[in-house]
C-alpha cells in the first residue's frame, strides 16, 4: 500500500477528512527515521508521521516500529500537562505505526536548528530550553503508571545505546570498557520520562516557549541522556558556526544551569555527574558512532573532537561546565 493511500485511509477512518475532500501530501525532511508530511486538507493542515523499520543512514541501522505507540504517548503525555511544550495529539494508529498531529508553520515555530546555524544563538532559548525539559522530567516522576506505559528498553537500546555508545565503543576498542559501562548504567537507571531526542532539529522556538517533536526513543529511564543529549548538539555547533562559540558557551551554561535548578526528583550533583559522563560519549558517537552529524566533514574537525572527547571517557568528570571548558578553551578547526 502506497503511504498515500494509507494515509488516506487512516484520516478518514479517524475522521479528520472526509471522503469527498482532497489531502495534499508535501514531505518534511529533516528526520532519518520515519516519513513525515505536511497535509493539507480544505481550510486547515496537520501532519502525519509513520515510522521506518531501518532508518535513513548509511550504516544498517533497524528499529522496531512500535516506536510510535511510545512517542504518541510522550506526545500525550506532556500535550495534557504542558500543551505549550507539544504538538496536540489527533490520532493514532499502533499498528501501522502512523500518527497525526497538529501541524505548526515555520513562520511563529522556527526550527531552533536553523537558527542555530544561522548564527542565531539566542541565551533565552537555551535556558528556556533546560527549563521545560527539566518541567517534563519533574511531572514525569510523579506518574506511577508510567514505568509502566514505558517499559520501551529494547526500543532505547536500538535506537539511541547500540547505535551511539556502542557503535563507537566498536571503533574504539582503547575505551570500549568505558562505553560499555556508560550504556549499562543508563540502561539500568529508571528515574523519569525520557524524550531521547532533546536536540535542536527537534525543538521548535514558539511563541509560549519551545515545542518538541520527534519522541520515538520515549523511555521511562535516566534523564540525564535528555540533558547530555541536548548539550552536545551545542558543543558540536562551534565547528558549524565557529564564530559564535562565545555565544554558544552561554548558551550551553543557560541550558544546563536552567535544567539543574528544575531537579527534584534527585540530587542535583548525581544527575549533573551522570550527564557530564555521558556527554564525551556522545560527543564521540557523533563522529564515530552510527549517526555522524552532516556538518562536520574534514578529517581535522573530526580530530579535534576525538582530542577533546577520549580523555574524558577515559577519565571522567562531576561537572558539565568542565566538560565545557575542554571544548571551548581549546582551539578547534573552523567550520
Amino acid at each position: 500500500m502506497t503511504d498515500a493511500k494509507l494515509f488516506d485511509e487512516f484520516l478518514i477512518e479517524n475522521r479528520l477528512r472526509s471522503e469527498a475532500e482532497t489531502a495534499d501530501y508535501r514531505p518534511l525532511t529533516g528526520g532519518v527515521s520515519s516519513d513525515i508530511y505536511r497535509v493539507d486538507l480544505p481550510g486547515r493542515s496537520l501532519c502525519i508521521k509513520r515510522a521506518l523499520p531501518k532508518l535513513k543512514v548509511a550504516a544498517d541501522w533497524q528499529a522496531p516500529v512500535s516506536r510510535s505507540s511510545f512517542e504518541w504517548g510522550w506526545i500525550s503525555f506532556v500535550a495534557k500537562r504542558f500543551p505549550n511544550y507539544a504538538p496536540t495529539p489527533l490520532a493514532h494508529d499502533p499498528l501501522s505505526g502512523v500518527f497525526a498531529m497538529s501541524f505548526l508553520s515555520a513562520g511563529d515555530h522556527p526550527l531552533w536548528k536553523a537558527q542555530l546555524l544561522m548564527g542565531q544563538v539566542d541565551i533565552a532559548t537555551a535556558a528556556a530550553v533546560g527549563r521545560a525539559t527539566a518541567q517534563i522530567h519533574a511531572a514525569s516522576t510523579l506518574e506511577p503508571a508510567l514505568p509502566a506505559l514505558f517499559d520501551s528498553g529494547d526500543n532505547f537500546h536500538a535506537l539511541r545505546l547500540e547505535p551511539y555508545l556502542l557503535a563507537t565503543a566498536r571503533a574504539h576498542p582503547e575505551i570500549e570498557p568505558q562505553l560499555r559501562r556508560l550504556a549499562d548504567r543508563t540502561a539500568a537507571t529508571r528515574l523519569a520520562l525520557v524524550h531521547g531526542d532533546v536536540s535542536p532539529k527537534n525543538i521548535l522556538v514558539g511563541p509560549e516557549g519551545p515545542v518538541f517533536l520527534d519522541a520515538e526513543c520515549a523511555w521511562f529511564g535516566d534523564p540525564a541522556f535528555d540533558l547530555a543529549f541536548c548539550l552536545n548538539h551545542l558543543l558540536l555547533k562551534r565547528i558549524a558556526i565557529p564564530a559564535k562559540a562565545a555565544e554558544l558557551r552561554a548558551a550551553f551554561d543557560a541550558l544546563s544551569t536552567a535544567y539543574l535548578r528544575g531537579v527534584s526528583w534527585e540530587s542535583r550533583g548525581a544527575i549533573e555527574a551522570r550527564a557530564a559522563a555521558l556527554l564525551p560519549g556522545l560527543f564521540l558517537a557523533r563522529i564515530d558512532g552510527k549517526s555522524p552529524v552532516e556538518y562536520i566533514t574534514r578529517d581535522d574537525q573530526r580530530e579535534s573532537v576525538r582530542a577533546c572527547a577520549l580523555p574524558l571517557i577515559r577519565n571522567p568528570v562531576m561537572r558539565l561546565e568542565e566538560v565545557a571548558d575542554a571544548w571551548f578553551m581549546e582551539s578547534s578547526p573552523t567550520g
